[in-house]
Parts: structure tokens; C-alpha cells; sequence
């Protein structure tokens, strides 16, 4: 059995990777939050916009992106994005997850 240790040459590109995954995944999560919350959409369009956001913006920093929309109520949206970063150490496996809540549009006469 082979021990690995962390050391700061390999916690460096790690986090730095984190970091760029998780701005992916945020900006990914308003992208998704944007189009759900519009007056008519579906959540699987919010979804959809949130997905394609995620494999653009975070290509090479965040893995197997994955998108749940949800509507607590009838003035809420949620959008949650989430994926893995990738690592340089054996076993390592970090992953992210970032949510955006947002209001409903709603128009009134």
C-alpha cells in the first residue's frame, strides 16, 4: 500500500482549481437561475441553460457537471450546479457545489 502525503507543490493547483470550478459553478447556478425565474419558462429550461453555462465556462476545471432546478414555492427558484475538481493525488476527490436562489417573475395588469 502506497502512502501519499499533501504537500503545498500539490495543495496549490488543487485549490486553485477549486476556486475556478467554484466561480464556474456559481455563474453557471445565475445563468440557470436567469431563465428559470422568466415569466412562462419551464425549470428544465433553467436546467438545460445551466448545464451548457457549467461544460462551457468550466471546461477543464469542472468535471461531470450536473444541474437541479427546483421551485420551493410559487415565488422561488433554485438553481443548484455541482461537479467534481480535478486532483493530482491518488483517492483525492474534491467536489463543489454552488445555489442560487431567485424570485419568480411575475406580471400583473
Amino acid at each position: 500500500t502506497e502512502i501519499y502525503t499533501l504537500s503545498l507543490h500539490d495543495a496549490l493547483p488543487i485549490s486553485s482549481f477549486w476556486f475556478l470550478a467554484r466561480d464556474a459553478a456559481l455563474a453557471a447556478a445565475r445563468q440557470g437561475a436567469d431563465a428559470a425565474r422568466a415569466a412562462g419558462a419551464s425549470l428544465g429550461s433553467g436546467q438545460s441553460i445551466a448545464l451548457d453555462f457549467a461544460r462551457q465556462a468550466g471546461s477543464g476545471y469542472l468535471m461531470s457537471p450536473a444541474a437541479a432546478v427546483q421551485q420551493s414555492n410559487a415565488t422561488t427558484v433554485s438553481v443548484t450546479v455541482s461537479g467534481r475538481v480535478p486532483s493530482f493525488v491518488p483517492g483525492l476527490t474534491v467536489r463543489v457545489s454552488e445555489t442560487v436562489q431567485a424570485p419568480v417573475e411575475e406580471f400583473r395588469s
